[in-house]
């Protein structure tokens, strides 16, 4: 046999070997694999078993508290039907409650009402009684009693009567005035303020009377360097705890009591000491003029005024005219104006310029020659002011003629407001002697006991003689004071005349 023989056999051979090995092999890998598919499976099922155990024990144990739940709501239910049916049960027993006590206090009414029957009944007996006594007494029957008074009522409505009748006559012929005087009435009625200064002396309190002599000084040294320095008179009289300032300056008054105030207050007064304080205190009356003349500006809207000028509009805080505070009467006069031109159709910024600075001349008339109309209108002119409101300043007293429709109507303003009652104060012995004549007018009438002027003579209370003036009587008491007052006296506004009448019973308890 030759080697090719050999080889071949050889190699068929071992390919038999290599087959029947990979087939053994194959078929152990299959086993295998059945094998572990068979684990794996069974393995599955037992987790499924497992994870349907647990899932029948949790759908339980859902279903033991899904019925828990449902009886602790249907339990809370049960608990609140029976808390409304309480409540139900008490509001039906306070419903009763009430039903009785309204029965009751039914009873009560109609017993009432049956007492009140039989006390008017015995109420009209007596009053017929007391008619027929009357009658007696009087040798009047109740019929000509009731035509005596029927005839002094009626004169008294015939008075009134006449009195009404007059007014309303007067009523028509101001209401048959031009427009222009509604307008003036509407700007009165809604600027109208109490405008009267309360003083228009500077007084100055002292501690002490032994004041008096340090602000004197050595050989009168304090004194001379107070009034050297202020340009104010010092008056120290007899007057006691106080002492006077007098100037034709108001600022200079001012800055006078306000460092001579300091100066008390702090008590070291010496001519040193003095120049310091006044010094401290003019700029202190400058720093306040200033803020009154801008403040002034801003409240009657009338903004970018020239510094100058402020401070001339804030000086009059310090001046007054008939006891009139001259910065209110100028910001009074501008509101005025501004509400008049408004309706008017005017010019109303120029019109309120104008009136704000109508009375500006009046801060520096003492300085400067001139009326102080004038004054103001140079200034005004000076710093570039519209024309209108120069005219308005110049000719608010009619010293110059009108250029425009603005000057007539600050004049206006500036009469209502200073001759409108209340604006100006009066003198002292006429408010005196207008109280005494009330009082003197009201204690003529007979039955008056007591009267009183009181609210500055704008009421008198009249106390009269209960056992001589009845109810009746004083009413008419009071109607005849009012027509006495109105003929004989003067007065500004109205006077209300209120009669009063007190009648008391006093016991003893013994």
């Amino acid at each position: 046999m030759n080697e090719p023989v050999v080889m071949a056999v050889i190699i068929l051979v071992v390919a038999v070997g290599g087959l029947a090995i990979g087939f053994v092999a194959r078929g152990f890998l299959a086993n295998q694999s059945i094998k572990a598919a068979s684990e794996k499976s069974e393995r599955i099922v037992a987790e499924a078993r497992a994870q349907q155990k647990e899932l029948i024990l949790q759908a339980k144990e859902e279903q033991v508290r899904l019925h828990r739940e449902l009886d602790e709501e249907g339990r809370a239910k049960r608990n609140d039907l029976a808390a409304l049916e309480r409540r139900l049960l008490q509001r039906d027993e306070q419903l009763d409650q009430r039903t009785d006590m309204l029965e009751e206090r039914d009873r009560k009414l109609l017993l009432r009402e049956q007492e009140l029957d039989r006390q008017r009944a015995e109420l009209s007996a007596v009053k017929a009684e007391q008619v027929r006594a009357l009658e007696r007494v009087s040798g009047l029957s109740a019929d000509e009693a009731k035509a005596a008074l029927v005839e002094q009522v009626r004169e008294d409505a015939e008075h009134d009567a006449v009195r009404l009748v007059r007014a309303i006559e007067r009523s028509a012929r101001e209401n048959a005035e031009d427009r222009a005087r509604d307008v003036v009435i509407t700007a009165i009625q809604r600027v109208m303020v109490d405008h009267t200064a309360e003083s228009t002396v500077t007084i100055v309190p002292i501690p002490s009377e032994e004041m008096k002599g340090r602000i004197i000084g050595r050989e009168g040294r304090n004194i001379r360097a107070l009034e050297l320095a202020t340009g104010v008179d010092l008056i120290i009289d007899d007057t006691p705890d106080a002492v006077m300032l007098s100037g034709f300056d108001p600022v200079r008054r001012e800055v006078a009591r306000l460092a001579l105030t300091r100066l008390i207050s702090d008590g070291r007064i010496h001519p040193g000491r003095i120049e310091d304080v006044v010094e401290k205190a003019r700029v202190e009356i400058d720093v306040s003029i200033r803020e009154a003349g801008e403040a002034a500006a801003y409240d009657c809207g009338v903004p970018g005024l020239p510094a100058e000028i402020l401070t001339l509009l804030g000086r009059l805080r310090y001046r007054t005219s008939f006891g009139q505070s001259v910065l209110n009467h100028v910001k009074e006069t501008s509101h005025l104006a501004g509400i008049i031109a408004a309706e008017l159709g005017a010019d109303v910024q120029a019109a309120k310029l104008g009136g704000l600075l109508h009375d500006m001349g009046k801060a520096i008339d003492h300085e400067v020659e001139g009326p102080h109309a004038a004054i103001g209108a140079e200034i005004a002119a000076r710093h570039g002011l519209s024309p209108k409101a120069v005219n308005a300043i110049a000719a608010h007293h009619q010293e110059v003629e009108y250029t425009c429709q603005e000057a007539p109507i600050v004049q206006v303003a500036d009469a209502i407001s200073a001759s409108r009652p209340g604006a100006r104060g009066e003198t002292m012995d006429t408010y005196l002697k207008r109280l005494t004549d009330l009082q003197a007018i009201a204690d003529a009438f007979p039955g008056v006991e007591k009267s009183f002027a009181v609210q500055a003579g704008r009421e008198v209370r009249i106390l009269v003689k209960p056992d001589q003036i009845d109810d009746l009587a004083s009413g008419r008491l009071a109607r005849d004071i009012v027509r006495q007052i109105e003929e004989t006296l003067t007065y500004p506004g109205q006077i209300k005349v209120t009669v009063i009448r007190e009648t008391r019973a006093v016991e003893y308890a013994k």
